[in-house]
C-alpha cells in the first residue's frame, strides 16, 4: 500500500451505472505553492460528479492531491488540471470541482470548473414540500 504522493488516479466499476446519482467529496487539506513567492497555498477542494462507468478510489485521490504539495501553480491552472485529470480517469457524465483557497494578500479565491459529457443533461430538481 503506497504512502507516497502519486499522479495516478485509480478507479473501480460503478456499481449502479444505469442510474444518475452524485458523489460528493470534500478534500479539506489541499496544498500547492505560489509560483511567484514559493509560499504555500491552502485550499479546500469540493468535488461533485455523476459517474458513468467508473468511480474514483479515495486512497488514490488522497495520494494524487498530495502530489501537488511541492508544485508551484496558479489557482486557476491547478484547478483546471485536477478537473482534466479526473475527467480523463473517470469519463463522468458530469463533474464539478470548486477549489476554495485560503486568503492570500487579503484576497480569497474560489475557482469553479465543470465538465459535462456530450448529450448528458441534469435531471430536473425535485422540490419537496
Amino acid at each position: 500500500m503506497s504512502t507516497q504522493p502519486s499522479k495516478t488516479l485509480d478507479t473501480f466499476d460503478n456499481p449502479r451505472p444505469e442510474r444518475d446519482y452524485s458523489i460528493r467529496i470534500d478534500v479539506p487539506e489541499f496544498t500547492c505553492l505560489c509560483p511567484m513567492t514559493g509560499q504555500p497555498d491552502f485550499a479546500k477542494l469540493h468535488i461533485e460528479y455523476v459517474p458513468d462507468r467508473k468511480c474514483v478510489e479515495l486512497k488514490s485521490l488522497k495520494l494524487y492531491v498530495w502530489s501537488f504539495r511541492d508544485e508551484g501553480a496558479f489557482h486557476e491552472d491547478v484547478t483546471n488540471r485536477i478537473l482534466d485529470d479526473l475527467v480523463q480517469a473517470l469519463q463522468p457524465r458530469f463533474l464539478r470541482l470548486m477549489a476554495d483557497f485560503n486568503v492570500r494578500g487579503g484576497i480569497y479565491t474560489k475557482v469553479v470548473v465543470e465538465h459535462r459529457a456530450d448529450g448528458w443533461q441534469a435531471p430536473d430538481p425535485v422540490a419537496l414540500p
